[in-house]
């Protein structure tokens, strides 16, 4: 069967990594270190906190500036970033808000990929941070219900 295609060996699947309800984790891209993050599978986007969103141009190309605190402790940072979409997304309320999304990578302890997340202010959730089960898929990741910062210590 050579040359059909059809005998392509995938790239071998990343051992499973069990994590947390909750963890921290970074998106080094953005310059945002140890965010508070709930994982929640039951959400399909991930979504970041930010306020003062504003989107703007540079060099012909939309862009957004927001800031984000990513811990209670931490001071506020500002952020700029090119903007990957404007979508509809359902707020925890069910109802559908036009949002930002912009692409970024997310790492968890030694493993880092590209992830879609929207902007919007979560100052009334318990969270800076959602990370939906479309962040997760293919990545061979598994999240146990009842135990948080799993990834805590390790790979460091």
């Amino acid at each position: 069967m050579e040359g059909t295609g059809k005998n392509k060996s995938k790239p071998p699947k990343p051992e499973l990594l069990v994590i947390g309800w909750m963890e921290h984790l970074d998106l080094p891209e953005l310059g945002l270190h140890q965010i508070k993050a709930k994982i929640d599978t039951g959400a399909r986007t991930s979504a970041l906190h930010a306020t003062q969103i504003e989107p703007f141009t540079r060099d012909g190309a939309d862009w957004v500036r927001f800031r984000v605190q990513p811990d209670d402790r931490m001071p506020e940072v500002a952020v700029e970033s090119p903007i990957y979409e404007w979508r509809h997304i359902k707020n925890t309320s069910g109802i559908p808000e036009e949002r930002i999304v912009i692409r970024t990578k997310l790492k968890l302890i030694d493993r880092a990929w590209t992830i879609a997340v929207s902007l919007t202010d979560r100052s009334n959730m318990r969270f800076p941070m959602i990370v939906g089960r479309t962040a997760l898929k293919k990545h061979n990741i598994a999240v146990h219900t009842r135990r948080a910062n799993l990834t805590c210590g390790l790979g460091q």
